[in-house]
Formats: structure tokens, C-alpha cells, sequence
């Protein structure tokens, strides 16, 4: 979670630049802005941001942590003022467009500018108001429940543990269209937030909220979605064939009644709220041969792991590669549980509150092998934050939004058989007649979410541009589900359903692109990390575990933070400046292989 703390700095130096001694005329013009300006300008802006920061950051947490009336109100009002004064600091950059400034300079400038995710209005009560949104939003989903005829309500947390282990097809409706129901009145306060964020995206230059986002990676905003079909076009081929495979295991499971086998997969039947990854049915869906599938949920539980040792052992993996350890700050203020007797944010995210050292997590940790995973996710996202802390304020950050997200994943991609024999979780290595198995369980979590990882800023960005209306919000949803995912809703969902509210990332404004972009990026920085490991085995065989070679690699990419082109960033690490899919093909090859002999009598695609 990176937080976005800017504030409005002094007024630019015109004073200095009137007093040359010459008299004043009728007319006046004003100064000509100089390189000079520009640069006193950053440095003035980043130096009231870094004071405001931390107290907004603090705010924010207490928020995240403790849902109530007081800490809401705090949290939205430093989120107006924050946002309100970062606008007028893009504002007072854009001033400096056609100012020749050099190549440091500039890119600092068009940092700020996009720096909003959703921009405020100049006006002060539509400003409010945006923030009171936001804030109205963010507690609702974080406040939500759904309580069942009998009375008894549960949490999503409750309700997403329940799914991914149930086979009741009526439960997983129940609990599918129970979730929804949170979301549904979110619909118009949406609608009002996307008009306004659209206003002061205007008063920024941009035509709407759209561009603006699509315009954050170092290439022309139009340019950007052309960019993202290509690296979908190298995934879809092998995505159809796990679709296929899963669609028919699915219906020999529930029947082809409920899963019929030439349209979409029911949404609710895939072990996941939002079936945007598919793990939870390997039970289902895996192959029929005897595997020797390392269950590592089973070994936490045999070893005594608690939350805080699962997040230990994912401190050492980074330790391993020569990464200091987290300050001890970070173990006194992290939340790893869901606290007793008050609503928190449970959705996991990772938080630099003071842009230096005090580094936290946040979650409602599950003592499971997925959970395990997202540990190492989470982390990742610490040691980026503290690799490029000493970069100038504005370079705080990831190359791209997507490299932050890749790094904790590519770190997972090493939690092999390899790794967990190290660890003494498992006793022995299986051969490699089980890849089959493991390679399955990896894809039906990272590969099945990739069309979901595109489609949920597709839906905004068309939303955002004005495209669809209100009316048509729900409706468009499911088209670009359907199309991208194969995936449909399991009964009819009427107009003012508000669908895609259900998912933490759109009351919340957090842009997804990022999360496909990462799912493309950790294969790439897997492989590239593993070569400078000196790993010669099959690529998902790999792990980088104790290797301070690749340590030292990955470090020198992540000390750039945002201060070059993410083209180069990537370069340093992979030695090429282009985005590749095609390492996906190569891990997963053998899986491929497998899945079109089972393929080979069935009716695919949707």
C-alpha cells in the first residue's frame, strides 16, 4: 500500500524574479518560468510533502485498523485536505510543461502530475464531498456482512474461508449472492464519485480519470491497453486449455446442469468470492494419477506454525538473500490477526508510514498454504519500500505499480519442494512425475486470475471515460467477464446490482492493472533470477532460496524505485526493456502438454 501524502507548497518564487530593477509598465507580464524554478519548485513541494506525510499515514492506519465514527472521520478529512493540496501541486507543475528542463527535472514534474488516483476538484465542497465518498465506500465494504434466514451473519473473512472448501452448490449461492447484497447500495455513491474524481481530472489536463490512469507508464495512455493486449494474446492459449479442463471437471462434479459445458463457468462454484483464482478446487480438478503435492496448509498445522512463525519463515527467505532483517517496529505494530470486537480492513496490504524504516503489515492471517504465500507477497512490498527509501521523494516507489506487486509473488514462485525440504516442512523432495500436480496448483491460482486481473480496469476505464452509464455499470461487468474469464454469474443479476462493488479494489480506488502486470512480470523475474542463481533445472523446479547473487540483483532493481523509465528498471534485472508472457509458456510447459491430451475429446472455448 503505498500512500499517496502530497501538500501544497509555497506560492512559486515570482517575488525574486520581479525585483531586476526595471520599471513597471501599463501592462504586465509575467515572469518566464526557468529550469531553475522548476527545480526549486520539486524541492520545495517534496519538502512540505515529507512533513505532512507521516501524521496522514498514521491516520490512515488507525483506520485500516479500527473501522469506527471517530477514526472514519479523521481518516477522511486528511484525506480531502491531503488529496485537495496534491491537485493544486499538480496544477502548479503542469505550469512548468513547456519550461526546457532537463531529463531528472521533467520526469519528477509529470510524477506529481499523475500522481492522483482520484483527483479532487478545485471547488472545496465537491472536494469534501469526493473524500466523504471515498472514505462512505471504504466502510461499507470494510463493515460489510450477510446474515442468513436463521439470523446467524458472517464476515467475508468467515465466508471466503467457507467457499473454498465447500461443495454445497446452493451454499456457495447463497454465500455468492449474500456478499453482493454489501455492495448494492454502493451503486449511485459510485456514479457520484466517478462524475467528480472526472472533474478534477479535467481541471488537470487530462480528458478524464481514464487517461489519467492509463497514462502512469512511461508510454502515451493509448498506447498502454494495446500493450496489455499483446501480453494477453502470448497467456489466452494456455488459458483456454486450463479453462476447458476445469469447466469439465467442474461438471462431472455438480453436473452438467449446473455447469453446463459450451457456456461460461458459474462464477460461485470456483472456491473463490470473486473466482479470480481457482486453488481451492484442486481437489476437484486435479489429475487422476496418484501425486505426491506437498500440503503445506497440513504441515503449518503438524509443526505448530502461528501466525507470527509464518511470517518469520518468510523474513528468512529474503534474509537468505542477503536482505537485512525488518526492524523490530514492524513485529510491535503490524496487525497479522483480526482483533476481537472491532471492524478492520482484513484485506491484506503492506505500509512504509514514515517513507524510512517503519514498515508494517496488515492482515487477518489464515493458517494456510495460500495464506503462507500471500506472507511472502506482502513483504515483498516492505523491502521494495525500503530499498528506494533514500531515493528523493517523488522516486518513492515502483518502477511500475506492477513490478511492486511481482516482487513478493516472484519470491513465492521459489516456494518449491526444494525450498520446503530446507525448511524442514516436508521430508522429501517428490520427482518430477509430480509437476504435473504442482504446476496445476500454481496455475489455478496465478493463471486463472490474469483475464480478471485485466477486465476489472477495462470495466473502469470505460466507466470512468464516460462509455457506459450508471444504468449499464452491472451489465458490462459480466460482458467483459464473460469474454476475458469464460466466467458468468450464476443467476440473473438485475440492473441496480452494483457487482463489481463486491471486490475490496473498486470502493477502495485501488487501480488492478497492477495485478496483471505483476502476474506477467514474476515468471519474467523468476526466470531471470534463477539464471543468475545458477539454477539449471526445469524453471518451476527453481528456487532462489539462499542465493545472495540473485539478492544482489533484485536489490539493485529495486534501489531505482521510480527514478528511471520502468523499461530500464526491468532491463537491469532481465536485460531486456520489453514485457515477455512467454516465460510463462516455459514454466508451465508440461502442464500444457498434459491438459491438451485431456482436452482432446472435449468441447472448449465458450
Amino acid at each position: 500500500m503505498l500512500n499517496q501524502k502530497r501538500t501544497l507548497i509555497a506560492a512559486l518564487v515570482s517575488v525574486s524574479l520581479m525585483g531586476c530593477g526595471e520599471s513597471t509598465t501599463q501592462t504586465e507580464t509575467k515572469p518566464q518560468l526557468t529550469a531553475q524554478d522548476a527545480k526549486q519548485f520539486l524541492t520545495q513541494a517534496q519538502n512540505d510533502i515529507a512533513k505532512m506525510q507521516v501524521p496522514a499515514a498514521h491516520a490512515e492506519w488507525s483506520y485500516a485498523t479500527n473501522i469506527n465514527f471517530d477514526t472514519a472521520a479523521v481518516s477522511a478529512y486528511f484525506n480531502e485536505v491531503l488529496s485537495t493540496k496534491v491537485a493544486k501541486l499538480a496544477k502548479e507543475a503542469a505550469k512548468f510543461n513547456d519550461v526546457d528542463v532537463d531529463t531528472d527535472t521533467r520526469r519528477q514534474l509529470d510524477l506529481l502530475k499523475n500522481s492522483l488516483t482520484m483527483p479532487p476538484p478545485a471547488d472545496a465542497a465537491k472536494a469534501e464531498r469526493l473524500a466523504k465518498i471515498g472514505s462512505d465506500l471504504s466502510a461499507m465494504y470494510g463493515s460489510g456482512e450477510y446474515c442468513g434466514e436463521d439470523g446467524t451473519c458472517k464476515s467475508l473473512v468467515e465466508m471466503s474461508a467457507e467457499m473454498a472448501t465447500l461443495r454445497d452448490a446452493d451454499k456457495l449461492l447463497e454465500y455468492w449472492t449474500g456478499w453482493r447484497e454489501v455492495s448494492k447500495p454502493m451503486a449511485p455513491l459510485y456514479a457520484e464519485q466517478v462524475s467528480l474524481a472526472n472533474e478534477g481530472a479535467a481541471e488537470l489536463g487530462f480528458e478524464n480519470v481514464s487517461a489519467l490512469w492509463r497514462g502512469k507508464y512511461d508510454m502515451p495512455a493509448d498506447e498502454f491497453p494495446k500493450e496489455l493486449d499483446r501480453l494477453w494474446t502470448q497467456v489466452e492459449p494456455f488459458y483456454e486449455s486450463l479453462h476447458c479442463h476445469v469447466r469439465a471437471k467442474l461438471g462431472e462434479h455438480y453436473g452438467e446442469d449446473v455447469v453446463p459445458q459450451d457456456k461460461p463457468i458459474p462464477a460461485h462454484l470456483l472456491g473463490n468470492m470473486w473466482a479470480q483464482s481457482w486453488g481451492n478446487i484442486y481437489d476437484i480438478v486435479k489429475p487422476q494419477q496418484e501425486m505426491k503435492v506437498p500440503d503445506v496448509t497440513g504441515a503449518l498445522a503438524e509443526q505448530g506454525y502461528d501466525e507470527i512463525a509464518m511470517v518469520k519463515q518468510a523474513e528468512s527467505f529474503f534474509s537468505s538473500l542477503g536482505f537485512e532483517k525488518l526492524p523490530d517496529t514492524f513485529w510491535e505494530r503490524s496487525m497479522f490477526q483480526k482483533p476481537e470486537g472491532r471492524d478492520v480492513q482484513c484485506h491484506a496490504s503492506a505500509w512504509d508510514l514514515d517513507d524510512k524504516d517503519d514498515l508494517r503489515i496488515k492482515m487477518c492471517i489464515q493458517k494456510t498454504g495460500e495464506e503462507f504465500n500471500v506472507i511472502h507477497h506482502e513483504l515483498g512490498h516492505n523491502y521494495y519500500q525500503r530499498a528506494y527509501k533514500d531515493q528523493p521523494l517523488l522516486y518513492r516507489g515502483s518502477a511500475n505499480d506492477g513490478f511492486h506487486e511481482a516482487i513478493g509473488d516472484t519470491i513465492a514462485l521459489s516456494i518449491t519442494p526444494k525450498y520446503l525440504k530446507q525448511i524442514e516442512l516436508i521430508d522429501e523432495i517428490p520427482d518430477a512425475s509430480n509437476d504435473i500436480g504442482m504446476l496445476m496448483q500454481v496455475a489455478l491460482d496465478k493463471i486463472a486470475f490474469i483475464p480478471f486481473g485485466l477486465m476489472v480496469d477495462q470495466w473502469r476505464w470505460k466507466v470512468m471515460s464516460g462509455e457506459v452509464t450508471p444504468e449499464q455499470y452491472n451489465q458490462l461487468w459480466w460482458e467483459l467477464r464473460e469474454k476475458y474469464q469464460g466466467v458468468m454469474a450464476p443467476v440473473e443479476r438485475s440492473a441496480d446490482a452494483f457487482d463489481p462493488g463486491a471486490k475490496y479494489h473498486v470502493p477502495a480506488n485501488v487501480p488492478y492493472t497492477r495485478y496483471f502486470l505483476a502476474h506477467i512480470l514474476q515468471f519474467q523475474f523468476h526466470k531471470a533470477l534463477c539464471d543468475i542463481a545458477g539454477d539449471e533445472g526445469p524453471l518451476n523446479r527453481c528456487s532462489i532460496y539462499g542465493s545472495e547473487e540473485a539478492g544482489k540483483a533484485l536489490n539493485e532493481m529495486l534501489e531505482m524505485g521510480m527514478s528511471q523509465p520502468w523499461q530500464n528498471a526491468l532491463e537491469t534485472l532481465t536485460g531486456s526493456p520489453q514485457m515477455d508472457a512467454s516465460t510463462i509458456a516455459d514454466y508451465f510447459a508440461p502442464l500444457k502438454t498434459w491438459l491438451d491430451e485431456q482436452n482432446a475429446t472435449r468441447q472448449c472455448g465458450w
